[in-house]
């Protein structure tokens, strides 16, 4: 923990590989996921999307369900290897926390006015909640998907109504998978979140910038490595 703050280079190591990995692994999967999944419908025939570069595939309904069966493995495994490596850990930084819908508020209000925002941990109010908002539409994809590959087994049958739910459910998980991936990328029209991008490439992230807007979390990291330099707007570091 005490290695995260580099006082040399002015870096502070956000994201672990690990975490990298896994974010990675589920923005690709999940990507796979929605396009293979509308093509299933069909609507890339229709719309003459096969006839791109390189997109001819994409009308072949026994591709379409390979790929989006494949990436629905590595969504799972990444998912799953997610909460166990962050429990194991008891690293709950990205949980929400009571006051996160005001601390919100006001985060995007400073943003737009350009005042002062409130201090904040190592993630922003508002991330901890697009987080559970993703994780639960995931989630709700995730089982209902196992659903529509459990019943394709030998000897397994669901009723039509359960089918017809699961089906609903599905689509509405999808919907609201692509509404906040939307969302989320949203966040970074403002100035102030641009900063954070390089960390899910790098892992690393301004130390001023970590200084200023997540003091917070920034003086947790100095107890941890016996730093006496509280964080904060403005303060200096003191090496």
């Amino acid at each position: 923990m005490a290695a995260k703050i580099d006082l040399k280079n002015k870096k502070v190591l956000r994201h672990s590989a690990t975490v990298r990995l896994i974010h990675w692994t589920v923005t690709v999967s999940t990507f796979l996921l929605i396009f293979t999944g509308l093509g299933q419908m069909p609507v890339y025939k229709r719309y003459m999307v096969d006839r791109l570069p390189g997109l001819a595939w994409s009308s072949d309904f026994s591709i379409t369900l390979l790929i989006h069966y494949l990436a629905a493995i590595a969504l799972v495994f990444a998912a799953t290897f997610h909460l166990v490596f962050h429990g194991l850990r008891r690293d709950f930084h990205i949980l929400p926390r009571r006051g996160d819908f005001r601390e919100s508020y006001l985060i995007i209000k400073a943003m737009l006015t350009k005042c002062q925002e409130p201090p904040c941990h190592k993630y922003l109010a508002e991330q901890r909640l697009a987080y559970v908002f993703i994780a639960s539409s995931l989630a709700l994809t995730i089982v209902t998907g196992i659903f529509k590959v459990v019943k394709n087994f030998p000897g397994v049958y669901f009723s039509d109504g359960l089918l017809n739910w699961m089906t609903m459910l599905h689509n509405l998980g999808t919907f609201l998978v692509i509404f906040g991936i939307l969302a989320h990328l949203a966040a970074f029209i403002f100035k102030e979140n641009r900063a954070l991008l390089p960390g899910m490439f790098t892992g690393q992230v301004d130390l001023d910038y970590i200084k200023h807007r997540h003091c917070l979390w920034y003086d947790e990291l100095c107890r941890e490595k016996d730093l006496n330099t509280p964080a904060g707007p403005n303060k200096n570091l003191v090496a």
